[in-house]
């Protein structure tokens, strides 16, 4: 089948923004949970490293908070609502993978789209300052999205496909989904689910954002060790 649109996570995946995600955390701890900040940081907040251990260890945002960060359930939820706010708010730069505008720009001709538990605007943002907004016919972030529907589940993923090619859309589609954690994979296996054989949605594990794939129970259909092989491997549908 030949792709018909390029669907991508955001933060690990189009973008290194570890530095400005632990920012975040950081002040919206010293609000939610101010006894998990000085001396008592969660010591996965403290280095890039041990951030994407935890990162890629949490089966989603929710575990992440409570099980690495040691929130309670309720503070959890009260960090979650804060989080786009903060996004837009936070100044700490974050920059494209190297490479990954050459890749977006090599596959101008498909429409591209991000499912993300960032914020809209902020992504927005970013990809504007690099020039390539325009090729980012949909952009579903966290709060276009209930909490109930965040990641993996398919909603968003819908969302995000019906905004390129609107709702009535009932052709059968070649979509490529693109992400640096387990959860991505249930995601893109959820959405092929979600459009009841309408469309093939082909896995694809960023392994280049320090994810480990090979070690994951749900295995993508691909794996980019670097951001050169995604050039390959959209290729092999493009």
């Amino acid at each position: 089948m030949k792709l018909d649109a390029i669907l991508w996570d955001y933060d690990g995946t189009l973008v290194n923004s570890v530095p400005k995600n632990i920012a975040i955390t950081k002040d919206i701890i010293s609000v939610v949970a101010p006894h998990l900040s000085g001396e008592n940081l969660p010591k996965y907040l403290t280095s890039e490293a041990l951030y994407h251990e935890a990162n890629h260890g949490a089966k989603n945002w929710q575990a992440l908070y409570v099980d690495y960060y040691g929130m309670s359930h309720d503070e959890m939820l009260v960090a979650g609502g804060m989080w786009a706010e903060h996004q837009e708010k936070n100044q700490t730069p974050v920059e494209l993978f190297e490479g990954m505008e050459a890749v977006i720009n090599r596959f101008a001709n498909l429409p591209h789209g991000i499912c993300s538990q960032n914020s809209q605007l902020n992504i927005r943002g970013v990809l504007d300052s690099y020039g390539i907004g325009e090729l980012f016919k949909a952009v579903v972030g966290y709060d276009d999205v209930s909490n109930g529907n965040q990641k993996p589940h398919p909603f968003g993923g819908i969302k995000c496909v019906e905004n390129i090619f609107g709702e009535g859309q009932s052709d059968e589609l070649c979509l490529m989904y693109i992400g640096d954690h387990e959860a991505d994979t249930h995601f893109a296996r959820n959405i092929e689910a979600a459009l009841g054989g309408r469309a093939k949605v082909v896995a694809v594990a960023a392994g280049y954002s320090r994810s480990e794939p090979e070690k994951w129970q749900t295995k993508p259909d691909y794996i980019a060790s670097n951001v050169d092989d995604l050039l390959a491997i959209i290729g092999k549908y493009a």
